[in-house]
């Protein structure tokens, strides 16, 4: 395999070489051992809640976490960070408020900052999600396997195999391949004559990574609760009416102004912590912290539901979000939305949980609107904030549905409307704003300190 243009590429001829059977085998013994270090980066992070949450506050005599608890743990997790940003190669990877796609080749020399960044933001209780370290690690390590077996192959072999090992790794977020394959498929901007190519060695490597996914949990007992997303249990929203058709394109366009004030605020502070990182981390930190601790002394409600991804919290408040005050809800999307942008700017992980989370909460809030009941507000909030946050349609309606099954298949076509709404207003919002809201950059080496100094493109 060379680096051929695509345009001359005999698609059905490298399919049935023996070159192109041996690079898909040698992807899936790679992909399952990048999808084993996945799996224990995964595991970690609860390890690390758990014990800073739970552990050590009954261990120095508190029956619970005191309520002041957030604020020292994410200032100690904004100093880690700092120090990763300016002290170790590739900065802990790219800033979440540039989104999920582009950005080239994870290198393997960025892997050490990357994974204790992630756990650091993961694991202390950031507003972000394990799917962007999760993926550059895949990338990073499949990387690091290959260039020991092939040293001098071709960039476009590389490329596929980084692909491959990122979808291997991705598949243990959402514990599904059809999931991790579209998401990425639609992040980096994967397509054209040589897709197959790519596709093969991809799927192969996602549906690898499930079942070492499925294998491990069994085997080890281990539980990953921390960072599983289950579908939701929402009562039917019966028969599909012309009220709730409307009021999915007014929610939509909502949920989009929102996630594109949430990003552009994260690109925000992405710049003041590009000029003093040491400074402003440890600050962002604080911010997140107190707004939980604020949320909780407004609410009475617990802090961590301003805390972490939403992952575990987003079933509690989706399900029995009807019996809370609406005052209450709408305080909860305010407070995790800055919170989220400020980590969004600030700390290293993924965007995907939190803009599920706030589709969740945004719903429970709109089903407070005459005519629209929990059943179909949730998923046309969902299908609309996830596409205003990550720019992937297909991938957007996919886990909406997958998620909101119970509410029945009317939802589909809530889902769809709203991922549109929100697609091109968000669309047209970051054109006027002078540049694109996302976008995909051909493979090729990260900077080794994208930290500091933000690109010149913002995406997310």
């Amino acid at each position: 395999m060379s680096d051929t243009p695509a345009a001359s590429v005999d698609v059905g001829a490298m399919l049935r070489s023996k070159d192109y059977l041996r690079l898909l085998a040698l992807s899936g013994a790679i992909g399952f051992v990048v999808a084993l270090a996945a799996w224990c980066f995964l595991t970690v992070v609860p390890w690390i809640q758990n014990t800073v949450f739970l552990e050590i506050p009954a261990a120095l005599g508190f029956d619970q976490a005191p309520w002041w608890w957030p604020l020292p743990v994410l200032a100690i997790a904004g100093v880690i960070t700092a120090v990763v940003i300016v002290k170790v190669p590739g900065g802990g990877g790219r800033p979440p408020a540039e989104g999920l796609g582009g950005g080239g080749l994870t290198q393997p020399r960025a892997l050490p900052g990357i994974v204790l960044a992630g756990l650091t933001t993961l694991g202390l209780g950031l507003v972000l999600g394990p799917s962007s370290p999760v993926i550059a690690i895949g990338m990073g390590l499949s990387l690091w396997l290959f260039r020991l077996v092939k040293k001098d192959a071709p960039n476009q072999v590389q490329s596929m195999i980084a692909a491959a090992g990122s979808f291997a790794s991705f598949s243990m977020v959402f514990s599904s391949p059809l999931i991790a394959a579209i998401i990425l498929i639609e992040a980096i901007g994967l397509g054209g004559a040589t897709l197959p190519l790519v596709v093969l060695p991809g799927l192969l490597g996602a549906a690898i990574g499930s079942v070492v996914y499925l294998g491990l949990g069994y085997v080890t007992g281990l539980s990953t609760d921390a960072y599983a997303l289950n579908p939701l249990n929402l009562p039917a929203m019966g028969e599909l009416t012309v009220v709730e058709i409307c009021w999915t394109v007014l929610v939509a366009a909502v949920a989009a102004v929102a996630c594109f004030l949430i990003f552009q605020c994260g690109r925000t502070v992405e710049r003041f912590v590009a000029k003093r990182p040491m400074v402003i981390v440890p600050i962002a930190g604080l911010v997140v912290a107190g707004l939980a601790v604020g949320y909780a002394a407004i609410t009475g409600q617990p802090a961590y539901t301003v805390l972490f991804s939403g992952s575990k919290a987003l079933a509690p408040v989706v399900e029995q979000g009807t019996g809370l005050a609406v005052a209450t809800i709408a305080l909860l999307y305010l407070f995790k939305g800055v919170a989220w942008s400020v980590s969004l700017g600030s700390f290293r992980g993924g965007p995907v949980f939190p803009a599920i989370f706030m589709g969740g909460v945004g719903g429970v809030l709109a089903s407070n609107l005459p005519g629209f009941p929990l059943g179909a507000a949730v998923p046309a909030v969902m299908a609309a904030t996830i596409a205003g946050a990550l720019r992937l349609p297909l991938a957007s309606v996919l886990i909406t549905l997958l998620l909101n099954a119970s509410a029945g298949a009317a939802i589909a076509p809530l889902a769809i409307i709203g991922m549109v709404v929100s697609y091109l207003i968000v669309t047209r919002l970051a054109a006027h704003r002078g540049g694109p809201h996302t976008t995909t950059t051909p493979p090729g080496d990260q900077p080794s300190r994208p930290g500091v100094a933000p690109p010149a493109e913002p995406t997310g």
